[in-house]
């Protein structure tokens, strides 16, 4: 769309519940979420898991808390812990962050799935939700993923949702005192269609066998 005479901008994402067939977006409260998380942040490969985050793994409960007030209260980005609702336990977070309301630009961000749900439609959804509420309840005309280049999987995962290659900064930052070259990955509203009904086929239970095994893969929904 390049007639944008009528734009008038929108609305910032807001901390609020998402509700979807596994997985529940709620908003990060360090009491309701904390120890859920913690155990996330620690269990298994948690180090490996936290290496292209901006922090390290947490190595005690009193530690981990003094992030997740700085989450809970942070004046700009939007911090959800997913919940898994089998289970009703947070295994993990994401949030949605540099937000551009006035020009419909918003990133999802500082994600963390945790060993439980990583690779399993909990975290399938969970970006979805997210995707869903900023193109189709607010509006916004341009979704994006930033990835440290040296992160292989991230980049799997962006491929994977649809996001389009825009390009790497070089030099970008400096992160726990090592250079951080920066893939940009993004999707618009005019890409957001053909993508939303890929996700939508993918998450229906049809479309997963009686162990949870997926029967045809996300992009092969995209490829018709």
């Amino acid at each position: 769309m390049n007639d944008l005479k009528a734009w008038t901008g929108c609305a910032r994402p807001q901390r609020m519940t998402l509700e979807g067939r596994y997985a529940r977006l709620e908003p990060l409260e360090a009491a309701r979420h904390g120890d859920d998380l913690f155990k996330a942040a620690t269990k298994g490969d948690a180090d490996a898991r936290h290496r292209y985050l901006g922090v390290h793994a947490p190595k005690s409960r009193a530690d981990y808390e003094a992030w997740l007030s700085w989450a809970e209260s942070h004046p700009d980005a939007v911090y959800s812990a997913i919940i898994d609702k089998a289970s009703g336990k947070a295994l993990g977070r994401q949030s949605l962050m540099r937000i551009d309301a006035a020009n419909g630009v918003v990133e999802i961000g500082d994600i963390h799935w945790g060993p439980d749900m990583a690779g399993t439609r909990l975290a399938t959804e969970a970006f979805f939700l997210h995707a869903a509420h900023i193109f189709d309840d607010l509006g916004y005309r341009r979704f994006e993923w930033k990835l440290n280049n040296d992160n292989a999987p991230s980049h799997r995962a962006a491929r994977r949702f649809g996001f389009s290659f825009e390009g790497i900064f070089r030099q970008h930052m400096v992160i726990k005192g090592l250079n951080r070259d920066t893939a940009w990955y993004a999707m618009t509203d005019g890409d957001w269609p053909a993508i939303r009904r890929s996700f939508e086929n993918w998450l229906s239970p049809d479309n997963f066998d009686s162990q949870g095994r997926q029967r045809r893969r996300l992009e092969e929904f995209r490829a018709g």
